[in-house]
């Protein structure tokens, strides 16, 4: 997508009630149900069109204002402009409370915490968790040590319904985006090989 097309995109943006925020890209109303904060869509989609080698069929938002009860993880499609949301872990450093809420956030190694910013996605692997997804960090501020901080989208029990009835809540991760057992794969070949991922707040 070229600069001219997304600033026609955002340029086409109306606002209604509570401040929610419609987009219209090449024809499709981008999130039509308000899912995504406005602002925090706008701040992705400009993200996505700096960077020209990631796939423009969909984005993938993570809001970090929400706490980690709330389904946070938005998996944005650009050509009809439907939203699947899904939980997500923030890191153990930026909630050392565990009260559910990510307050802080880092690029540095050690951190535990969670980093801000735009990812490409890589390829598919087995890890330690399971089927895992590596991720490249595209904000030399933010996030540029992902890979070296081998932070990754994976799943973990600590986020799936059993854990969650038992604590109240779903767990922490060392920095990585984190998703429900049963819906890694989906999650994996929704994303996989080059889908921007945005985190903000």
């Amino acid at each position: 997508m070229s600069l001219k097309v997304l600033i026609a995109a955002i340029v086409s943006f109306f606002f209604v009630a509570n401040a929610h925020a419609s987009v219209v890209l090449n024809g499709v109303v981008v999130d039509p149900q308000n899912v995504v904060r406005g602002a925090l869509l706008t701040q992705a989609l400009q993200a996505w069109n700096a960077t020209p080698e990631a796939k423009r069929e969909r984005i993938a938002i993570v809001d970090f204002a929400l706490p980690s009860t709330a389904k946070r993880f938005h998996i944005v499609d650009l050509r009809t402009g439907e939203v699947e949301s899904y939980l997500t872990a923030h890191g153990r450093g930026s909630d050392p409370g565990h009260d559910g809420i990510a307050e802080t956030f880092s690029n540095t190694s050690g951190s535990n915490a969670s980093s801000l910013g735009a990812y490409l996605s890589l390829s598919r692997y087995m890890g330690v968790h399971g089927l895992s997804l590596r991720l490249r960090g595209l904000d030399a501020m933010q996030n540029s040590n992902a890979e070296a901080r081998a932070i990754v989208l994976h799943s973990a029990p600590y986020m799936d319904g059993a854990w969650r009835r038992t604590h109240g809540k779903p767990g922490r991760s060392f920095g990585c985006f984190v998703v429900e057992t049963p819906l890694i794969e989906h999650v994996v070949a929704r994303l996989e090989n080059g889908v921007l991922i945005f985190a903000g707040r």
